[in-house]
């Protein structure tokens, strides 16, 4: 998905996101395990900090000139003037995030999967979560539909021919960048991002798009792809299961 495409898709989603937030990873090391009996394991322990959409919305230019005159004084001078209740409006909304960021980790710890889900503050959780299943169906993480979740960390998208497409664009900056647009919060996450994602299988790897290739380990093939501030391909691969399955 193009940076074009996520912005656009971000503003078309904001009027049904109004307690919506934006998940983004910090230190991780995330591993995606897929068999060719199409079993899987995705576990993921670090760390993830929240970005308030709503409040991403307000910080999105109006077009309006700040500059233009109000009986004769301009709204620059009138937001000048209200500095002095920065620091407690400042407050108020602080622990107002805190709040809700604490009602999120309430939220999350309900699904199956977490074993741990930890607000530490500033808007960072310390999470460890592991989930086995089979892939009879796609799977995505994290999405939660009380938290209006949107930008997975990992995606899974199965095809009719027994193949399935992996792809990790909470693990590149593409698309964060795109939602950045809409507030300087969010446009922090890019900054955070440090880890590793690991695809281990065992059935055929039809495609991958990591520069160091496939390799070997205990009779298994893997991927590992580095997250930095510098990523801007997310990681992706092509996987068949076996015939049958």
């Amino acid at each position: 998905m193009t940076a074009r495409v996520t912005r656009l898709a971000l503003v078309l989603l904001a009027p049904l996101v109004l307690v919506g937030c934006l998940l983004a990873p910090g230190k991780f090391t995330s591993t995606l395990t897929i068999n060719a009996d199409r079993t899987f394991t995705y576990a993921d322990q670090g760390e993830v900090y929240a970005f308030d959409l709503n409040e991403a919305m307000k910080d999105m230019p109006s077009g309006d000139d700040d500059t233009k005159k109000t009986d004769g004084v301009s709204l620059k001078t009138a937001a000048f003037a209200d500095d002095k209740d920065k620091a407690k409006d400042d407050a108020k909304t602080k622990a107002e995030t805190d709040a809700k960021n604490r009602e999120l980790a309430a939220t999350l710890a309900k699904e199956a999967g977490f074993r741990k889900v930890e607000y530490v503050g500033d808007n960072k959780f310390v999470i460890d979560y592991q989930i086995s299943g089979k892939l009879d169906h796609a799977y995505l993480f994290p999405y939660n539909l009380d938290a209006g979740i949107i930008i997975p960390f990992v995606a899974v998208e199965l095809r009719a021919n027994g193949t399935a497409r992996v792809k990790a664009p909470g693990f590149a900056n593409d698309a964060k960048d795109a939602a950045g647009g809409m507030g300087s919060d969010a446009s922090k996450a890019s900054a955070k991002l440090d880890g590793v994602f690991t695809l281990d299988t065992d059935a055929e790897i039809v495609s991958q798009n990591n520069e160091d290739g496939v390799k070997m380990i205990g009779g298994r093939k893997t991927v590992t792809w580095k997250a930095t501030p510098l990523s801007n391909t997310a990681p992706m691969a092509v996987v068949r299961f076996a015939p049958g399955k």
